[in-house]
């Protein structure tokens, strides 16, 4: 992992910087894209965001003067090949920017990854931070107190509050530290209101995605160790109920609220294949497990897709798989 003194150095030599992240991205991804967008700007740097999806509906506040571009590549191929710095925030993979990949891998400038997610791939110039932050918005925060240039600002704070909230799971997961509160309390003093960001986030959802939860939650099973639950979201489940990918977000987490569970897994069937959500207790590795199968992530929450497989062709394969990381 580079030092800040690096990005620092990028920051100053170069003039143009085109930002991206994963597929379905959360508040974090939208909300370290939009405050290095900020940071940047404050700079009089030449900045442009561009994602492989629309930002999901209930994080378009975040996004207030539309700065997010969803990829055209007629119209941005070009555009991205003009630009002298390419950075990818919170993923380890150009895989992970989907309809993107190709102009990553093929672009002629300094390639960036911001990121504290495991085992980055070997395709980036530099690669800044790491598993010991809890979210890429930490990492962007803590670059912006080390510049010390522009500072920090609400509208920054805004967008690293959103990120650091969710990806600690409101401040529950086993990553939330006492400087992590430190960091959310420096954030709150620049005027962020914390009840509004938690309603925007978790109470405005549509409500097709309600009655999809209430889906879900019904399919939940145990194995036969009562220590894996697994629920399934079928697309005519979607259908149904006028709902997307993004919807799902945050189902997986019901498994884990029931007693004695250890491992949860959504199974999430797409037009061509099955994404699966994995998310654990203590130091059972489902990051490993996701591996099996093709994904990866964190320890303790992490993600795969199967492409051209059923859903009922793959559950057993995966419970007998999980099993073994109760041992």
């Amino acid at each position: 992992m580079a030092d800040f003194s690096e990005l620092k150095k990028i920051i100053d030599e170069h003039s143009s910087f085109i930002l991206s992240t994963h597929v379905n991205p959360d508040a974090d991804a939208i909300g370290s894209e939009l405050a290095f967008y900020l940071f940047l700007r404050k700079l009089e740097k030449r900045v442009k965001i561009i994602n492989h999806n629309a930002t999901p509906y209930n994080l378009e506040f975040l996004d207030t003067k539309g700065v997010i571009e969803k990829f055209n590549a007629d119209k941005h191929t070009d555009v991205i090949n003009s630009f002298e710095v390419f950075v990818l925030l919170d993923l380890n993979s150009a895989a992970r920017i989907k309809s993107m990949e190709n102009n990553f891998r093929s672009f002629k400038g300094v390639k960036i990854c911001i990121d504290h997610h495991q085992d980055p791939e070997e395709v980036f110039d530099f690669i800044f931070g790491g598993t010991d932050y809890c979210a890429t918005s930490e990492i962007i925060y803590e670059f912006i107190k080390y510049d010390n240039t522009v500072g920090i600002d609400y509208s920054i704070a805004d967008q690293l509050y959103a990120g650091i909230m969710t990806d600690t799971g409101s401040f529950r997961f086993e990553r939330t530290s006492s400087h992590i509160h430190e960091i959310a309390a420096d954030l709150l003093s620049h005027g962020v209101n914390p009840t509004e960001m938690y309603d925007n986030i978790y109470n405005q959802f549509q409500f097709g995605r309600v009655k999809l939860l209430g889906e879900a939650l019904h399919s939940i099973t145990l194995d036969s160790s009562k220590q894996i639950a697994y629920m399934t979201v079928t697309h005519k489940d979607l259908t149904k109920y006028f709902a997307s990918e993004d919807d799902i977000d945050g189902f997986v987490n019901y498994c884990l609220t029931i007693q004695d569970v250890k491992i949860g897994i959504l199974f999430y069937e797409m037009n061509d294949g099955i994404k699966m959500s994995f998310r654990s207790k203590a130091d059972i590795t489902v990051n490993k497990l996701a591996a099996e199968f093709g994904g990866g992530g964190h320890i303790n929450a992490s993600g795969a897709r199967l492409y051209h497989v059923k859903m009922h062709e793959i559950i057993e394969k995966v419970i007998n798989a999980a099993q073994k990381y109760l041992k």
